[in-house]
């Protein structure tokens, strides 16, 4: 690890401005600047501000930046109106990084590209801007399949932000200049040909809050399909949200993981949803919708079926009114193991 200037913040104020990175629960900054993938001339402190408090905020939920991801996950508002996120946060790591990981840190956690993070290679556009893509010739099995672009396939990581993006969820921003709000859906962009800008934050912004909207109708639920039944990152995950009346989709909120180079909402599913009848027909036309831009590589082309098949799960299981399962069915994909431990951060 390099030498890096480290202050603690005491005030909101004195943060927002500050060079360099924010340290909260540090569960992928430290690991980053260990890999010297992260190269900080200064770490600013944060976890003495007052950012944790989880409350309600006119119809919908305020979470502080700095609550703890199980915080919120054992959160009774959260449990009550947001099962589809309680759900996809007990599915994305194990319980002792659920103690440290903040929220925002887990929406602003990077990819597990290994070429992103071994420095050995050299070819990383999100790494090193011009270098290349080492994994669109390389290994690319568990790479994104939406959203991608001939510089970068780099897969987003977060389940959480999977489910907050289907809630319509936004971000509080604090910076030198103020103040601002941005939905989570438009916070993470596109690598495009700049791949190294993975976020809408200016210099010295700090998330200090997520909002969450009123709850839709129906019922949630997150689907998580990954390698191994413990902790592990999601081939594929969905977030699914039916508001059904008289045997016909009302309105539809379809958003995936595991597939997409940032949280992936489908107004495309929404749109094959809206308005048609409740069945499995009507699911897997969805799906297909969902999943007709995909541009897979040889060694992910799997992710396709899969992926029409969790999100045909995940909509059966919002119209049952089944309880959410984060964990899917902890069901193996056969496709062999992976060294990665515990899920998101």
């Amino acid at each position: 690890m390099r030498p890096f200037a480290y202050v603690r913040a005491h005030e909101i104020g004195e943060a927002a401005g500050q060079p360099g990175k924010f340290l909260a629960g540090g569960t992928t900054l430290i690991d980053l600047m260990k890999l010297d993938v992260e190269r900080p001339a200064q770490v600013t402190d944060i976890t003495g501000l007052p950012l944790a408090d989880i409350a309600e905020q006119g119809d919908g939920v305020r979470i502080g930046a700095l609550a703890s991801m199980a915080q919120v996950a054992d959160h009774p508002l959260i449990a009550a109106r947001y099962p589809a996120l309680r759900n996809a946060l007990l599915a994305g790591a194990s319980q002792q990084i659920r103690n440290m990981a903040s929220m925002g840190g887990n929406v602003m956690q990077r990819t597990r590209c290994p070429y992103f993070r071994d420095t050995s290679f050299t070819a990383c556009n999100k790494r090193e801007p011009g270098s290349g893509c080492g994994a669109i010739a390389g290994n690319h099995r568990k790479q994104a399949i939406l959203g991608t672009s001939d510089a970068c396939v780099a897969l987003h990581p977060s389940d959480a932000s999977v489910a907050l993006v289907a809630y319509d969820a936004t971000l509080t921003l604090r910076g030198p200049d103020g103040e601002r709000e941005v939905s989570l859906q438009d916070f993470n962009l596109l690598p495009g040909q700049t791949p190294h800008l993975e976020h809408d934050l200016r210099e010295g912004e700090l998330i200090t809050a997520i909002n969450l909207p009123a709850p839709p109708a129906g019922n949630g639920v997150y689907l998580k399909v990954r390698d191994r039944e413990s902790y592990e990152f999601a081939l594929s995950s969905c977030a699914a949200m039916l508001d059904v009346q008289g045997g016909v989709i009302r309105a539809a909120r379809v958003a995936l993981g595991g597939v997409g180079t940032k949280p992936w909402r489908s107004p495309e599913a929404e749109a094959a949803l809206t308005g048609q009848p409740a069945t499995r027909e009507t699911f897997e036309a969805a799906a297909r919708a969902a999943l007709a831009g995909a541009t897979p590589l040889e060694q992910n082309v799997f992710k396709v079926p899969l992926t029409a098949k969790v999100i045909v799960r995940a909509l059966l299981a919002a119209l049952a009114g089944e309880p959410a399962d984060g964990h899917g069915d902890g069901q193996s994909t056969g496709q062999g193991q992976n060294a990665d431990q515990g899920g998101t951060a």
